[in-house]
């Protein structure tokens, strides 16, 4: 039997998501899950070393050689976006000088706060966990937090300096896209299809059996209060999750775009293939619908 390297992190929305899909018995072939933060799933993904795998749509727009995006379970909607967060008020120039904590390069947190603030360049990689408190401590002067840290920021006595998925979505009228599953191209659309059921189902599950799912959500979920889990996964995860639909779409693509235009994706980055994995089965079909008609 087929095994599939699945990576998902550690966050409360992909552990409910994807509890059911880990723990029955509903594929045709094996998964063999990989649990780490989303900046080392980026990395992983990057290096081919996962088959499937939650990453940020930051990251998904430079491996669309490889890699397709399936239309369920994305973290993607409006009220969610990054938060750049400092000690005092600062305003957009004096952002585009300070020194700013992002949670990793290739995160979407990374891209839209480049895509806010073009000059800005001393930029800090640090753990996402860890933004806050070098904020706290001085060590930068402002961070892009992601994660439940938009509810518990002013906790630590932090200011708001801007919202960027605020931004996004006044920018453009659209959601914000901010990650998503990836799976590579070489797995046959058939399997994706299958896959991508599997994950609306385990969904599916979670919402009817969230005692259950719980105990494995805190597990992982780790200093987060219960409180703060259940707000962080009836916030991210929703309609998008279940399906992109064309208007969740259109903000990936509007997203890799946009990086595009402002020199963030190189030129060899965009291949002339569908980027989803919808998109593939319909161009498969329609071949299919020829080749029957000649």
């Amino acid at each position: 039997m087929k095994t599939l390297r699945l990576g998902i992190s550690p966050c409360p929305n992909d552990t409910f998501i994807f509890y059911h899909l880990l723990n029955s018995q509903v594929l045709p072939f094996k998964i063999e899950p990989v649990i780490r933060d989303v900046e080392e799933l980026n990395r992983l993904v990057l290096s081919e070393a996962l088959d499937v795998s939650k990453v940020s749509f930051g990251l998904a727009g430079k491996v669309l050689d490889r890699y397709i995006i399936m239309d369920s379970g994305a973290a993607l909607g409006r009220g969610c976006g990054p938060l750049i967060l400092s000690k005092k008020k600062i305003s957009r120039r004096e952002l585009s000088r300070a020194r700013i904590a992002i949670p990793g390069v290739h995160t979407t947190a990374a891209l839209l706060l480049r895509l806010f603030v073009p000059q800005a360049e001393d930029l800090v990689e640090m753990p996402f966990n860890e933004i806050v408190g070098a904020i706290c401590k001085g060590k930068v002067d402002a961070g892009c937090v992601i994660h439940e840290t938009r509810f518990t920021y002013r906790d630590f006595g932090l200011e708001l300096v801007q919202d960027l998925g605020e931004w996004w979505e006044e920018t453009t009228k659209s959601p914000i896209p901010l990650g998503g599953i990836v799976a590579k191209r070489s797995i046959p659309l058939m399997e994706l299809e299958v896959l991508n059921d599997a994950i609306k189902k385990s969904m599916r599950f979670a919402e009817r059996n969230y005692q259950e799912v719980s105990g494995f959500i805190r597990r992982h979920a780790q200093e987060i209060s219960l409180e703060v889990q259940r707000k962080h996964i009836d916030l991210y995860v929703n309609d998008y999750s279940y399906d992109l639909g064309e208007e969740g779409r259109q903000a990936v693509s509007l997203l890799f775009e946009k990086a595009r235009q402002e020199g963030l994706y190189g030129p060899g980055e965009f291949e002339e293939r569908p980027f989803f994995l919808n998109q593939a089965v319909g161009e498969e079909e329609r071949k299919r619908e020829r080749n029957r008609s000649r």
